[in-house]
């Protein structure tokens, strides 16, 4: 599959490149990125060169692991550059026969991208192109996160996945299991919220 870019009313997503290296390196420095994620510790230039470059390539190539960089909404002129990254989502397929695929949406975002909706709307542009007829036709969308991380359940919880549980043991996390709320979206379902956000939060 060849990469392209989805755009929003504020946000244009395109794949990474070696361009955004340092922008990557700078961060994946942060500690919410570092605790909820998976990304190395420490993170390294060869971890952000390895995922630009090659990791990205790779799962577009294969069909299976679509990653778009989150960036300011405009247009970029041939040859011009990207704006910086703000964010990544990413929309990883599993090998169901056509028709009862899935497609598990992930994302961060940097600090100062936090808390002005860039994140959900990128997110929510991804989940649409997947469960979309005219898209990837994917049966549904699956979100999955430690349990804890209520900044990934509110975008989740805005795109209107439902929360079926919480697993024991469902994630790992630096060398250990770790317990994960799980959500879904079925390309049927209403795509806003499907129940009260909790009290508590």
């Amino acid at each position: 599959m060849q990469p392209f870019v989805l755009t929003g009313d504020h946000v244009r997503l395109s794949t990474p490149t070696a361009a955004d290296v340092e922008r990557i390196l700078e961060i994946c420095q942060d500690a919410a990125i570092q605790r909820w994620t998976t990304v190395p510790r420490p993170y390294l230039r060869e971890h952000a060169e390895g995922f630009a470059t090659s990791i990205v390539p790779a799962g577009w190539e294969a069909g299976t692991s679509l990653v778009w960089a989150v960036r300011a909404a405009g247009d970029v002129l041939p040859g011009s550059p990207e704006p910086p990254v703000l964010g990544m989502v990413e929309l990883r397929l599993d090998d169901a026969p056509a028709g009862a695929r899935s497609g598990e949406v992930g994302f961060w975002a940097a600090p100062e991208a936090r808390g002005r909706g860039l994140t959900t709307e990128a997110a929510r542009l991804v989940v649409d192109y997947g469960l979309d007829p005219e898209g990837l036709g994917l049966a549904r969308a699956v979100w999955r996160a430690e349990v804890g991380n209520w900044a990934s359940r509110r975008v989740a919880w805005k795109l209107g996945m439902r929360v079926e549980g919480q697993v024991r043991g469902m994630l790992l996390h630096e060398g250990r299991l770790v317990d994960g709320w799980i959500g879904t979206l079925l390309a049927g379902d209403r795509r806003e919220p499907d129940e009260p956000w909790p009290e508590s939060r």
